[in-house]
């Protein structure tokens, strides 16, 4: 689970939808500590691009992702892993600011918070899917 959720290669899977892809920094394999990845992707209609950079790693139990560049005015990913029941519980815990002041506190409220949540599920599911099957085979290779 922890190497299935620092893939580059399975991000790109996991967030079809989205249409992101890697423009600069890490492009494939596993991303580690202190290494940066630039996404470009389609949210709303409009693409955006977005960078973040692993800056907390203790393996197999924690990492954590800061956006450097993007859209939000800040947020940080992390991601928590533990031995449960002869498996693996992942847990994320996603914060961030929201830019424009007032106006993305009420996008936010409107939208934002439910679009976020809904897109990191589906991206989870996916990680999940991964790791319960062989498919995991075809993603970490390292």
């Amino acid at each position: 689970m922890f190497d299935l959720s620092r893939s580059i290669d399975l991000h790109k899977i996991s967030t079809g939808q989205t249409n992101e892809e890697v423009i600069a920094g890490k492009t494939s394999g596993l991303i580690g500590m202190n290494e940066s990845v630039t996404w470009r992707a389609k949210h709303f209609g409009i693409y955006q691009k977005l960078t973040s950079k692993i800056t907390e790693y203790d393996r197999p139990n924690y990492f954590a992702d800061q956006m450097v560049k993007g859209a939000f005015a800040e947020f940080k990913h992390e991601h928590h892993f533990a031995k449960s029941n002869g498996g693996t519980l992942m847990t994320d815990f996603f914060d961030y600011k929201s830019p424009f002041g007032i106006l993305g506190k009420l996008a936010d409220k409107l939208f934002l918070k439910k679009y976020m949540t809904e897109l990191l599920t589906q991206r989870n599911r996916i990680v999940k899917e991964f790791a319960e099957s062989d498919k995991w085979k075809e993603i970490v290779n390292e």
